[in-house]
């Protein structure tokens, strides 16, 4: 778990894929309460990222949301550019992870542990 704050925001530490001028990882971002649109309801979603970990610079690629039980996407392209990882922020946080610059703490290996997790951190 990276941060708690909107959403709870884990990094996919087995997805890091380090490159020499970027560095890519998928983050889980989980909401306080599952939503539903239409009939289907949702606990969140992950999203691709890439880092220039020597720019401090994060790039949000795409969202693909997760329904209750697991299933998966569409995936939806996030067309924004690369911008400045604010510090405190949830980009700044996974930057920090994907470019080795802290040591992660691994508290969930699932989608299920993490929603547990990250949802018991928000109410507190």
């Amino acid at each position: 778990m990276t941060g708690v704050g909107r959403f709870a925001v884990f990094a996919d530490l087995a997805t890091i894929w380090r490159q020499p001028t970027f560095v890519m990882m998928r983050a889980l971002q989980v909401v306080e309460e599952d939503f539903t649109v239409g009939a289907t309801r949702y606990l969140g979603g992950w999203s691709l990222w890439r880092f220039d970990c020597d720019a401090g610079m994060a790039d949000r690629l795409d969202f693909a949301s997760v329904a209750v039980g697991g299933a998966e996407g569409p995936s939806t392209r996030d067309g924004q550019p690369a911008y400045a990882a604010a510090p405190g922020g949830d980009a700044a946080e996974l930057l920090a992870v994907a470019c080795g610059a802290v040591e992660p703490e691994v508290v969930a290996t699932t989608v299920d542990e993490a929603v547990r997790i990250g949802r018991a951190a928000m109410a507190e």
